[in-house]
């Protein structure tokens, strides 16, 4: 009973953070998936529910997108998808659980520090790339679209809109390269359709949240959903380290 639950929450909470927010879901979803499944069948279910999320949403959304920012980011993906392919086939769970957290964390205190950027090609190019390489190893591409995008003021519309219109490109390419070289799980899948009901209740709330915030709530919980997970996975990788 108490994975049930703790499955419906973690499902339901990503969820209003992935709607309401554009990337929320594998930030939040991932880390604790983790305690529940393999890593692989983790990654594999955060990437098909990431996905339908996509797809739910994108129609209302499209006319927010970016679209020369996405092509570009499009391209860098493609280059970063077999590097992260082999590192999802290879990674020991422990330095896996590590290499998040510690992405987590760095990006939090980057995100404090209030680094700016200027947008230009190679930098939608290069973290398009650092994206597909983070998506097939660890179904994750939000970080670096996070940190680039709030680094240069980029509107919370414009980032909701453009994220998930990259998802919609990246995780459909990764779970087609996970599955061909990997292969996949019937838990998958079960887990998928047993979630689908419990995402399309955050779709509904994630989206009434987002009419509510302004762009500097939306800020603080970006912060805070970025520090608390980061902190909780570096304590539980650095505990198995120790323990092994």
């Amino acid at each position: 009973m108490g994975t049930i639950l703790a499955f419906i929450s973690i499902i339901i909470i990503a969820s209003i953070f992935q709607t309401s927010t554009g990337f929320g879901f594998s930030i939040m979803a991932t880390p604790f998936l983790l305690l529940l499944f393999l890593p692989q069948d983790a990654i594999q279910l955060n990437i098909v529910l990431s996905l339908i999320i996509s797809i739910a949403l994108i129609r209302k959304i499209r006319a927010d997108v970016d679209k020369i920012l996405l092509k570009r980011m499009v391209v860098g993906s493609i280059i970063g998808v077999p590097l992260g392919i082999i590192i999802y086939m290879t990674v020991d769970i422990i330095i896996f659980k590590l290499m998040i957290s510690i992405i987590l964390l760095l990006l939090t205190l980057l995100l404090l520090c209030r680094v700016k950027m200027i947008s230009t090609p190679k930098r939608d190019y290069f973290v398009g790339w650092i994206s597909g390489i983070l998506t097939t190893s660890i179904g994750m591409p939000g970080p670096p679209l996070l940190l680039y995008f709030t680094g240069t003021k980029i509107t919370k519309e414009k980032l909701r809109a453009t994220t998930l219109a990259f998802f919609l490109f990246i995780y459909s390419i990764s779970l087609i390269t996970q599955i061909t070289f990997s292969g996949t799980t019937t838990s998958v899948w079960l887990s998928s359709l047993y979630a689908i009901p419990l995402v399309i209740i955050g779709l509904g709330l994630g989206q009434y949240l987002f009419k509510k915030m302004n762009q500097q709530i939306f800020t603080v919980i970006t912060y805070a959903l970025l520090l608390i997970t980061g902190i909780y996975l570096l304590f539980d990788s650095m505990n198995s380290i120790l323990t092994a």
